[in-house]
């Protein structure tokens, strides 16, 4: 998935845990990135498909010996070589004008000062999905705390300067984020990532936002991350 063409390179990450049913709809995204683009799949320990459609698309995986998705995008970021950093879920769509979009902030300089975030969106429709998308969006403008689901593209020298991703089981994005923005903002790429609806639909979407703050409320008083992980879960 590489093309010869001057431009700022960019690394996709994506990690990855029995995702055979979604990867290949990511990568077809993907492959409209027209300039060079190096994609890394960094495995949590697939026993599906996936690694075998990975390497059928041609690109680097790494095998994690950890089933943590916080250890997974540090290990993918140490072994990227653009100089911009892509994070994705394997059960994320990208808008047709992602490309556009995308590639006007890797060709501004001053892009490198912040991190970028894709619009939440859930393509089924449902009244409870659009007041999600709209607390999400609230929540990511004025609150600057996107997820990862909404991706986060982050130029090398900001990611690090920021100190990378840790190796939690949950929270990992949340803990970037909140270094990141101590010293730089977030902003939006304009530009919508879709997310899968299987997880919301099979809940409430008012109950599990509660509890999700919840979770959210007792990592930040330091509460045990594998505890948080299996609440999570459950």
């Amino acid at each position: 998935m590489a093309r010869s063409e001057k431009f700022s390179t960019l690394t996709i990450i994506i990690p990855t845990l029995n995702e055979a049913s979604h990867l290949p709809l990511l990568l077809a995204d993907l492959n409209a990135w027209p300039y060079d683009l190096e994609v890394i799949i960094v495995d949590g320990g697939s026993i599906d498909l996936t690694i075998s459609i990975a390497r059928i698309y041609g690109l680097n995986v790494i095998k994690s010996h950890k089933k943590n998705r916080g250890y997974q995008l540090k290990t993918g970021a140490s072994n990227a070589k653009g100089d911009w950093l892509l994070f994705l879920h394997a059960d994320s769509r990208l808008s047709p004008r992602w490309v556009k979009n995308l590639s006007k902030i890797i060709q501004n300089k001053k892009s490198e000062n912040f991190a970028w975030y894709f619009d939440f969106k859930i393509k089924r429709y449902n009244p409870e999905f659009r007041f999600l998308e709209i607390a999400v969006a609230l929540r990511s403008y004025f609150l600057q705390r996107p997820y990862g689901d909404q991706g986060l593209l982050i130029h090398k020298d900001l990611y690090y300067n920021s100190g990378g991703f840790s190796s939690l089981k949950i929270m990992e994005d949340l803990d970037l984020i909140t270094r990141i923005t101590k010293t730089n903002k977030v902003k939006r790429i304009k530009e919508n990532i879709y997310t899968d609806d299987v997880k919301w639909s099979n809940s409430n979407v008012i109950k599990r936002a509660i509890k999700n703050a919840k979770l959210r409320k007792k990592w930040r008083k330091g509460y045990d991350i594998n505890k948080l992980s299996k609440e999570y879960d459950t």
